[in-house]
């Protein structure tokens, strides 16, 4: 059971920078607004590499043992 919610709460996290990133992106490029981050184009380049961050959590939370 331990390792389901080792699994669960790694998965978890990876999806919540995964949406952070996508949230930050949408921001950067002006799509989501009432941000100081909306419409500046670094908080696309940051929120594109918390996705990625995001996207390598789940493939190592996933992971063969």
């Amino acid at each position: 059971m331990r390792l389901t919610k080792n699994l669960l709460a790694k998965n978890l996290l990876a999806l919540i920078v995964l949406a952070m990133g996508a949230l930050w992106s949408l921001q950067g490029i002006g799509v989501v607004g009432g941000s100081f981050m909306t419409g500046q184009s670094q908080w696309l380049y940051i929120g594109l590499a918390a996705m990625l961050a995001g996207l390598a959590g789940l493939v190592w939370a996933n992971r063969s043992p």
